[in-house]
């Protein structure tokens, strides 16, 4: 079951409280942007309004504005901002026009002297307005009341709010990034131990039992790892005693077998009834054949890891093992009717393992190839170089093997053929001993027929 990242989980529940916090303060320092926005707009429309209004004067025929062009043009145009249209008027008694834009509209309710009143209104465009009453004659006077009111298009101070908003928003976003940064890096650096516990126990091979080794691992990460590694001993217990249980039984087994050979043997030569003595034949072949599987599971057992690395390891001369190996077996493969030479292409090949292994390895294959090529066929034992490897061949002229049958021959109690005295180890125990030395085993098909079983080995360096 694939579960979501941890990595990932992390850095969403440390970066999605940072987002939050930063929407709501987006969110407060545009509202705190806007308030201030109209603070400033509202004293500004409240000081122009004042300078208004000391500009009029009363007189004895109504008032007097002394309001000159050029403060007129300066008045209609906000210094701020350029497209921040301003507009005006001024009337007495409030409600009579005596200057500016008609379509001002009253200020809500009624206003009292001298206390400034600001609300939005459209004309025609959404703006924000400050009204203010004062006394111009004697207390009481129809005509002594001035209203002056300035408007400001809303769209200036929403410009002001933004910019404002902007100037706050930019150095918070630019910290949350850098803040976003440091945690991503922390988690990276803090799940450094669980991508190192993860490429050690990726990175070995199924046979490698060893513990985990972890420098300067938090607790937590250290608790895992000695789990695994708790986990491993026993698995390693547990094929230990698994092997100790093979190795024992057929050593156990060994004696019996060939005293049961050897009674069949002086048997079959004291016999003289015909249908006895093919009894006696097939309980001698039973125990020829019991004999090699105890032998093989001997050697199946050698070449577990473990045991391997017991052994020790050395420098083979492949060329001796080569023609001791096959100078041992020219006796039985001429009494199967085998021709079996040598045909060492490359002299003074070396590689590293255990002598006892390779050789059990290229007996086996002599083994098949007697076994199976049949009477009359020619094997030869071929070593070469190939790149930086050792090819070791096995070749022979016989039937060969069918193609579906030679990956599935190097599986255990698996058997190419069914004449012959094999038990389906002897290709098991190649490739098993192949991999414990860094290579490889194939049969492969020979040209014109027959069979060519490979062990491919890395030289020594």
């Amino acid at each position: 079951m694939n579960g979501r990242s941890l990595h990932r989980q992390l850095l969403l529940w440390l970066l999605l409280p940072q987002i939050v916090l930063w929407l709501v303060a987006a969110f407060g320092a545009y509202r705190l942007a806007s308030r201030h926005a109209d603070e400033l707009v509202d004293a500004s429309l409240l000081q122009a309004a004042r300078a208004l209004a000391r500009q009029i004067k009363p007189t004895a025929s109504g008032i007097f504005v002394d309001l000159p062009r050029s403060a007129q043009d300066i008045l209609s145009t906000d210094s701020a901002d350029p497209d921040g249209r301003v507009i005006y008027t001024v009337s007495s008694p409030p409600g009579q026009l005596r200057l500016g834009d008609a379509r001002l509209p009253p200020p809500p309710g009624t206003p009292a002297l001298n206390e400034p009143v600001f609300f939005d209104t459209i004309v025609p465009e959404p703006m924000r307005v400050v009204s203010l009453d004062q006394h111009l004659g004697a207390a009481g006077a129809a005509d002594s009341t001035l209203r002056v009111q300035v408007a400001r298009l809303s769209a200036s101070r929403e410009l002001l709010a933004r910019r404002m908003l902007l100037d706050t928003a930019l150095p918070l976003s630019l910290l949350i990034v850098l803040m976003s940064m440091v945690v991503w890096a922390g988690i990276r650096k803090g799940l450094k131990p669980l991508a190192e516990l993860q490429r050690q126990v990726e990175g070995r091979r199924a046979d490698a039992l060893d513990p985990v080794q972890l420098r300067a691992a938090p607790p937590e990460v250290g608790a895992l790892a000695g789990a695994v590694n708790e986990l491993l001993g026993q698995v390693q217990q547990n094929l230990a005693t698994q092997r100790r249980f093979i190795s024992d039984a057929a050593h156990q087994l060994r004696t019996p077998l060939a005293g049961l050979k050897s009674q069949a043997e002086l048997a079959l030569e004291l016999a003289t009834d015909p249908a006895l003595r093919q009894r006696l034949q097939r309980v001698h072949e039973s125990a020829v054949r019991g004999a090699r599987l105890v032998s093989q599971l001997l050697v199946l057992a050698r070449a577990e890891p473990e045991a391997v690395a017991a052994q020790g390891w050395a420098a083979v001369d492949c060329d001796h093992l080569v023609h001791e190996a096959t100078a041992d077996w020219v006796p039985r493969a001429l009494a199967g009717g085998c021709d079996l030479g040598v045909d060492v292409v490359d002299a003074g090949l070396r590689v590293q393992g255990v002598a006892l292994l390779l050789r059990e390895a290229l007996v086996n294959l002599i083994d098949n190839a007697v076994r199976y090529a049949g009477s009359g066929a020619t094997i030869t034992v071929r070593l070469r170089r190939v790149g930086d490897d050792l090819w070791l061949d096995v070749e022979d002229d016989g039937p060969g093997l069918a193609p579906e049958l030679r990956e599935r021959a190097f599986e255990r109690f698996v058997r190419g053929a069914s004449h012959g005295e094999g038990c389906g180890l002897g290709l098991a125990i190649v490739r098993e001993i192949a991999e414990r030395h860094g290579g490889s085993a194939q049969l492969l098909p020979a040209a014109p027929h027959g069979c060519i079983a490979r062990l491919a080995l890395p030289l020594q360096a």
